[in-house]
């Protein structure tokens, strides 16, 4: 049995924890003030799609595709993006609230977080190469042999990353924020 494809629709306002999203591929859709929290992603297909305050926390993404899908204003707590299908998987987030999801071992060349809060999220053993991450909280965000090689991080803040455990070759910090890397020396440094 071959699976339902949606093309070009917009869906707005619309509650999937009470009527599921049809299973299906979603290319070129639109979801608008959604609200998906606890709901079961698994298997599904996004292509060139965008979800605009939206929340997603807590959905099971487990074998999912998503490529070039943009999140802007949504809220996606405890997403296992690390579950999502790899292939292609490429997506942006425009202030969007992260806390908690986790990216562990998946290769995300160039990705960008825009004003996000990425408390607690796990990025180890992530590809993170040319990555930019502007304006988000990184607060006790994981960084454990992540690839950071020209990420861009010269205006987050909070962030945590030793650079004996992380590959940081070229990665752009600012001065305000490079306290961030010497945390893991235990050392005080005055203003």
């Amino acid at each position: 049995m071959s699976q339902d494809y949606f093309e070009n629709e917009i869906y707005r306002s619309l509650n999937f924890t009470e009527t599921a999203l049809p299973k299906a591929e979603y290319e070129n859709c639109s979801f608008i003030n959604c609200l998906f929290s606890n709901a079961n992603l698994s298997g599904f297909s996004f292509t060139d799609c965008v979800f605009d305050h939206c929340d997603m926390s807590m959905v099971a993404v487990k074998n999912s595709s998503f490529r070039d899908v943009q999140f802007k204003h949504c809220k996606l707590l405890g997403v296992r993006f690390d579950e999502c299908n790899g292939f292609l998987l490429s997506f942006s987030f425009e202030d969007c609230m992260l806390n908690f999801a986790s990216f562990y071992k998946l290769k995300l060349k160039n990705i960008q977080f825009a004003n996000c809060k990425l408390e607690e999220t796990e990025f180890a053993e992530a590809d993170l190469s040319n990555a930019a991450f502007i304006n988000c909280d990184l607060q006790k965000a994981v960084f454990d042999r992540t690839n950071l090689e020209q990420a861009d991080l010269r205006s987050s803040y909070n962030f945590s990353i030793n650079p004996a455990t992380n590959n940081i070759n070229k990665a752009k910090f600012s001065l305000q924020n490079i306290t961030g890397l010497l945390d893991a020396y235990n050392i005080s440094i005055d203003p």
